[in-house]
């Protein structure tokens, strides 16, 4: 496991700490003739080298298959990754590393990951509720306000694409989990936080309907997360 976590810190200081965004623009454009992909393998080589204590020797075989697979999946991302599926790539990208190190770590030191022992009755409980929380309890609020969906809203409002939608999940996640860390007084700041960044919409608004509509669907956004999060708490403590 040790191994594993050596690799994932070279790894992140790697992908994430030391490329530059302006490395990043460089590949994209350039790919296979951009200097900034091999400076961005260098470094890996560099992290690789530190976190494993200079030992090449001991490890060559496997130093050699995380470079070589690093460089081959970064090029396959760079040239099959568009302008709509950059989010997807990055994710497939970031895998295949990871899967890569597990790889690794397992030929030298015997690194076992058991889906048997991942899935426990705790961990099911939760992502179930974290389901709840994301998809399910969305779509409840969705259908109860609907019904008092104002008529003056806009289509065409100025706001980001599904903005809405995502800071409704966001919100339930961090009540939820102030809820069972048993930190109940962040919910109270957050939703003071909330309100500051509302308050010019309220107050700009003529519309009464509006405000309301706004206040229901960020009531019940909170009151789900709330309830999801101490009916938790309490199936947590029977198992």
């Amino acid at each position: 496991m040790i191994l594993f976590l050596k690799l994932l810190l070279a790894h992140i200081l790697g992908d994430f700490v030391f490329q530059p965004e302006k490395w990043v623009k460089n590949k994209e454009e350039k790919k296979v003739k951009s200097i900034k992909l091999y400076f961005h393998i260098g470094l890996h080589v560099l992290f690789l080298v530190l976190v494993l204590k200079f030992s090449l020797k001991e490890y060559w075989q496997g130093f050699l298959f995380i470079i070589g697979s690093h460089y081959i999946i970064d090029l396959l991302k760079l040239y099959l990754q568009t302008k709509n599926t950059k989010r997807i790539w990055f994710f497939i990208d970031q895998i295949s590393h990871l899967l890569i190190l597990a790889i690794v770590a397992f030929f030298y030191a015997n690194f076992y990951f058991s889906i048997e022992n991942f899935i426990t009755d705790q961990i099911l409980l939760l992502i179930i509720f974290l389901l709840l929380v994301i998809f399910v309890s969305a779509i409840v609020i969705k259908i109860i306000i609907t019904q008092w969906n104002p008529e003056n809203k806009k289509e065409n409002d100025e706001s980001l694409a599904k903005a809405g939608r995502y800071i409704g999940i966001l919100e339930r996640l961090f009540v939820f989990t102030f809820v069972i860390t048993n930190h109940w007084e962040a919910i109270g700041f957050l939703l003071a936080a909330k309100s500051v960044f509302r308050f010019g919409d309220l107050t700009s608004s003529k519309d009464r309907k509006l405000t309301e509509y706004i206040l229901i669907g960020t009531l019940l956004s909170f009151g789900f997360a709330i309830f999801l999060g101490v009916l938790y708490l309490h199936l947590l403590s029977l198992l």
